[in-house]
């Protein structure tokens, strides 16, 4: 992934645009990243992706229900919490 300094993607931004349609750039500021620029198309893929992802959680999610398949809430949330199902 080429790498920008916050001070280039100013001065030259529709340079950057342009590079963004073939593939992220990410900004640093003061030698550390800040930020990742990418590509509307990109952007949108990604989020489809977390949609789908979301969807399936819910049908399982209601499967379990169905199932009586239940979970211990305070269990489940200090999992969610910890980062276990991401």
């Amino acid at each position: 992934m080429e790498t920008l300094s916050a001070n280039d993607a100013k001065t030259k931004f529709g340079d950057m645009l342009m590079k963004i349609q073939r593939a992220p750039v990410q900004i640093s500021k003061n030698g550390k990243p800040v930020a990742v620029v990418i590509s509307i198309d990109e952007y949108q893929s990604t989020e489809e992706l977390k949609l789908h992802l979301l969807q399936a959680r819910a049908a399982k999610a209601v499967e379990d229900i169905n199932n009586e398949n239940m979970a211990d809430g305070e269990q489940f949330f200090n999992e969610l919490e910890s980062g276990q199902y991401d």
